[in-house]
């Protein structure tokens, strides 16, 4: 893969790789990962909103929770998961972005994961903060072969916030909820998390709230590298610290720990650094 890396801090994309590269992960994992996601959607019980063996068929609920060989569908998915346990710690990147000309620049490059988003970052590409607008988006996103995308719920209660996460979740199983690391963001976290909803914990400050998202289940914790240090910390080193708190914990999958989502990525050399220092998931905006 040819590095275009320049000594000049942005655009951020032009320091990854050519467009027309190729993504670092090996196409076999990216097949199982997604053999394994189409057999939980065919097999587990739909998040949040009911789901399971129909009562009226023929298949009775401990059937349905058995596979052929007689294992239950945890014992099964951890049998399969367990081969992909040399990718558990491979590098994501994110395209921070609503600007959907971008993710279509940079998808032929298969360097990103997916695609995460904000309200200030739709405001800033002229998308509408409503639900219509995030079916679009999604629907543009998984075209392009994303993994995930990231939405943050809107509302300023824990049952709003709720409210549009389960909406968020009702667009499409692979996206992501963010919400604020507040007092009303963790409400809504609690009951998003308990029904099966994955949850990014965004807008970290403090080693402190990472161990919080950590407790709460979150999935993912998204510190802002760039806005600590512009508040007088050393975000670098204040990001590594967590990474290693995040080591140390897992989230709510066994098979899945919670991951650092480092965001407020200012120069290259930063991405350089706190990957030297462990961290491996990343947004980055495209200029």
């Amino acid at each position: 893969m040819r590095a275009l890396c320049m000594a000049q801090p942005a655009p951020l994309t032009a320091c990854i790789a050519a467009p027309g590269g190729r993504c670092n992960a090996p196409q076999r994992l990216q097949q199982q990962r997604r053999q394994v996601q189409q057999r939980r959607q065919r097999l587990r019980p739909a998040a949040g909103r009911g789901g399971g063996p129909d009562r009226d068929s023929d298949s009775d609920s401990e059937d349905f929770f058995m596979t052929q060989e007689g294992n239950s569908i945890d014992e099964a998915y951890f049998e399969e998961e367990v081969g992909m346990e040399e990718d558990d710690d491979a590098m994501r990147l994110y395209l921070d972005s609503a600007d959907v000309q971008a993710w279509t620049k940079w998808a032929e490059a298969g360097l990103f994961y997916g695609f995460t988003t904000n309200p200030t970052i739709l405001k800033r590409d002229g998308v509408p903060c409503n639900i219509a607008s995030m079916r679009h988006l999604a629907r543009e996103a998984f075209q392009l072969e994303a993994q995930e995308l990231q939405l943050q719920a809107w509302g300023t209660t824990a049952a709003e916030m709720y409210s549009c996460g389960m909406d968020l979740m009702d667009v499409d199983t692979r996206i992501v909820v963010k919400l604020p690391i507040t007092l009303e963001g963790a409400k809504a976290a609690r009951r998003l998390i308990a029904d099966g909803v994955p949850v990014t914990m965004t807008g970290i400050y403090a080693s402190h709230q990472v161990v919080t998202s950590l407790a709460m289940g979150a999935v993912y914790a998204a510190p802002y590298v760039g806005r600590m240090t512009d508040a007088g910390k050393n975000g670098i080193e204040e990001t590594i610290r967590m990474q290693k708190i995040v080591d140390l914990g897992s989230g709510s999958d066994p098979l899945e720990p919670m991951r650092l989502l480092v965001a407020s990525i200012r120069t290259a050399d930063e991405i350089a650094t706190l990957a030297a220092g462990g961290c491996n998931t990343f947004t980055i905006a495209p200029d």
